[in-house]
């Protein structure tokens, strides 16, 4: 990011704190949180926050508005659970309705593609969502851009996979002892380091010329079995038993069956090429051995 331009983080959760911890001690910044106990986390390291819960209709909070004037806004929040459109967005975009940001990043999701049936997809393959979390997606993208086209304000839209990292491997997952897929019966995975999503960030706020939609993806389609099993051997867990595709429809919950179902290989070449992004973390074998030995670490310095 530019060091002059200051940054609105909107929803600081795991992606959010991992974002405003790495760029708190270069430029003004402000996290948006919706709970006091975020809210203690981040003031502990020093990241300066402003609690708002945007179900609430809040009133016009002086301080939002005046973050986000010419300055980065970073939106994070995810839609409610419910519905096809996204009220939280809509909300926060009438607080800073008369507000003019430097630039509005708006981080969607690759879910938005359905399935393609393995098939490669990029920016410019038509949004075709199968459910209703997608559909809040399209939505919000098209909220965001409208806002944005409407004002003259630059608007990136970040198209994210399954995110992973530190405390985001699916070890609960592999201690349940949940069934995966047979290699055979399951499709391409498209993922993305946390460290990396956050330099690509960072890349869409800096990138002046960067506009319009990008894909963030490490280009490593390994599929959810695969990753089960590259994460139980780095952590030394029994791998998962894995079933045929008939026998996942009544040992595997619907909403992570349709999830593993939704088949497709998403293209990145665009975000590195016009972001200029050199991933840190560009295989999926890399990305699990690092985030494990940083658990580890963490953990070991908590214990001492």
């Amino acid at each position: 990011m530019d060091a002059d331009l200051s940054c609105l983080i909107v929803g600081c959760g795991y992606v959010g704190s991992r974002l405003a911890r790495r760029e708190s001690a270069r430029r003004p910044l402000l996290a948006l949180v919706r709970s006091g106990s975020n809210a203690t986390n981040l003031q502990s390291v020093g990241v300066p926050t402003l609690c708002v819960d945007l179900d609430a209709a809040p009133a016009l909070q002086p301080a939002l508005a005046a973050a986000a004037g010419k300055a980065a806004v970073v939106y994070l929040a995810p839609p409610p659970e419910s519905g096809t459109t996204d009220p939280r967005l809509a909300t926060f975009l009438a607080q800073i309705d008369d507000i003019q940001p430097a630039v509005f990043v708006y981080i969607s999701t690759t879910g938005v593609y359905g399935d393609a049936d393995g098939a490669l997809v990029d920016e410019f393959t038509p949004v075709a969502p199968s459910n209703d979390r997608s559909r809040r997606r399209v939505a919000a993208e098209s909220t965001a851009q409208a806002w944005c086209a409407a004002r003259g304000v630059r608007c990136v839209i970040l198209r994210v996979p399954g995110i992973y990292g530190p405390d985001r491997l699916p070890l609960e997952r592999l201690q349940r002892r949940e069934p995966a897929l047979r290699e055979e019966d399951a499709g391409p995975g498209n993922r993305i380091h946390v460290d990396d999503l956050v330099a690509a960030i960072v890349a869409a706020v800096d990138r002046l010329s960067a506009q319009g939609v990008f894909n963030v993806t490490d280009g490593d389609y390994a599929s959810t079995t695969a990753y089960l099993q590259l994460t139980a051997a780095v952590a030394g867990i029994e791998p998962p038993a894995l079933i045929s595709k008939a026998e996942a429809r009544a040992k595997i919950p619907a909403g992570m069956l349709s999830f593993l179902l939704e088949s497709r290989r998403v293209d990145n070449r665009r975000m590195l090429a016009d972001l200029g992004l050199q991933l840190q973390y560009p295989t999926l074998q890399s990305g699990v051995l690092a985030s494990y030995a940083e658990m580890c670490r963490t953990h070991e310095a908590a214990a001492t």
